[in-house]
């Protein structure tokens, strides 16, 4: 079994669970969407000693949370798995990792980001709309495939052109990306 050095963060018991069936990992559990001044400074602990893999769940409170980590804690890695990789077999029960199979954990766990500040920005609002990221019926499912394709999860255009500069995306990455989501729309 892959063993992860960092602690991964995540929302809950059944997440530690699951990812601990697909890896030997440590994890810290938020226990939720909030996050106390306490909880921050255990995590900037652990970033110092060991490091930290946001793993959350791909919904609006796991991008809370990774948002607020993110802005608080500099240089953490980030894991991503789709929403439809999240979908909870039974009637019952929401959206999360809890329901992602090992396969999808190991992948996400191999396909890591790790944000920095960006420096120059590689993307601009230009390349958004020049790709139909942003207006127009299909931008919502484009930006979530294009997420899917560059393993950085979905966001809105903002947040979408935040994450191509921030995780440095490179521009022969995107356009791959983007030639395949244009492929993909004209086979049907």
């Amino acid at each position: 079994m892959k063993k992860i050095k960092e602690v991964i963060v995540v929302e809950g018991k059944d997440d530690t669970k699951q990812i601990q069936r697909a890896v030997d990992a440590d994890t810290f559990e938020t226990n939720g969407s909030a996050l106390s001044s306490s909880d921050i400074e255990q995590l900037k602990k652990l970033q110092k000693t060991r490091g930290l893999i946001i793993f959350t769940d791909p919904d609006f409170n796991g991008e809370r949370l990774r948002k607020m980590i993110s802005q608080a804690i500099p240089g953490v890695k980030h894991a991503f798995i789709r929403r439809d990789q999240g979908i909870p077999t039974e009637a019952h029960g929401s959206l999360g990792v809890e329901h992602a199979t090992q396969k999808t954990i190991l992948n996400a766990l191999d396909s890591l980001y790790t944000e920095v500040e960006a420096q120059e920005p590689i993307f601009d609002r230009r390349d958004m709309v020049d790709a139909d990221l942003v207006s127009g019926p299909a931008a919502r499912y484009r930006r979530e495939r294009l997420g899917q394709l560059l393993g950085i999860g979905y966001g809105n255009g903002k947040q979408m052109l935040k994450r191509l500069n921030v995780f440095r995306i490179t521009r022969d990455q995107f356009e791959r990306a983007v030639q395949q989501m244009n492929q993909e729309e004209r086979n049907g």
